[in-house]
């Protein structure tokens, strides 16, 4: 799919990898929907920066393991933009370390209602209107931790688990019309969701010896929009940590 002058939903895209994320999209030339939940500031930041880019981008507060604010969202998208040609499920929560007997029911439905429920009901939202125009991509993130286990709980790792699991199948469903569903699982990324010892330990895991920048996971995603034959992928950014 050719960027430029598509219009793009990007969930969690105020800060981090979504950030990096959106900003890579409007430097292609899309327009972009920057969902975000808490910190609007920060959104607003992200907004203000891709209209530098002479592109077009506006907040959207919403939850997504809300399936009306996911409604919302699209809805939104294709009032401003008039259509929504990429969605990128990037918002997440990363929980503390749990061990299975301290994690609570709650903790674990808020883990999972963000990060694999938001995902479908995101994916719910907008694959109606692409079917219909037979075009689309939709890239999911999931993590290191979908593959491997992780360090931060069986919660964590089960949800980012699912989103490949979710994936793949959406692939194969929307195939037929010429929409691609694919994700990237990262390992540890510099951003301000990890702290400073879990970066270290990060770094001490791979075989490059750094984690992640977010900058890299974004080129990722971008190959994986505009490369038109790959579909029901988990691209590894992990610099060889986790091989498969």
């Amino acid at each position: 799919m050719r960027i430029e002058g598509s219009k793009a939903i990007v969930t969690g895209g105020s800060r981090g990898i979504g950030r990096a994320i959106s900003l890579a999209l409007a430097e292609r030339g899309a327009d972009v929907l920057i969902n975000y939940l808490s910190d609007e500031r920060s959104a607003e930041e992200t907004v203000a920066a891709i209209r530098r880019m002479g592109r077009e981008a506006l907040a959207v507060k919403g939850d997504v393991s809300k399936r009306s604010d996911c409604l919302r969202i699209f809805e939104r998208a294709l009032s401003s933009f008039g259509s929504v040609d990429i969605l990128v499920n990037n918002a997440g929560v990363l929980p503390r370390l749990y061990r299975i007997e301290e994690i609570t029911e709650e903790e674990w439905n808020r883990i999972i209602g963000v990060n694999l429920t938001g995902v479908f009901f995101m994916c719910k939202a907008v694959a109606g209107h692409m079917i219909e125009r037979r075009r689309g991509k939709i890239v999911n993130i999931s993590s290191i931790a979908g593959k491997e286990g992780g360090t931060v709980g069986v919660a964590y790792a089960a949800s980012k688990a699912g989103v490949i699991g979710l994936t793949r199948a959406l692939a194969r469903e929307l195939a037929p019309f010429n929409i691609t569903v694919n994700a990237v699982a990262p390992g540890p990324v510099d951003t301000s969701a990890l702290s400073e010892e879990i970066k270290r330990r990060g770094a001490e895991l791979s075989p490059q010896g750094r984690i992640a920048k977010p900058e890299e996971v974004a080129h990722a995603v971008i190959f994986l929009i505009e490369n038109d034959h790959v579909n029901g992928e988990v691209i590894n950014i992990n610099g060889g940590r986790y091989m498969d």
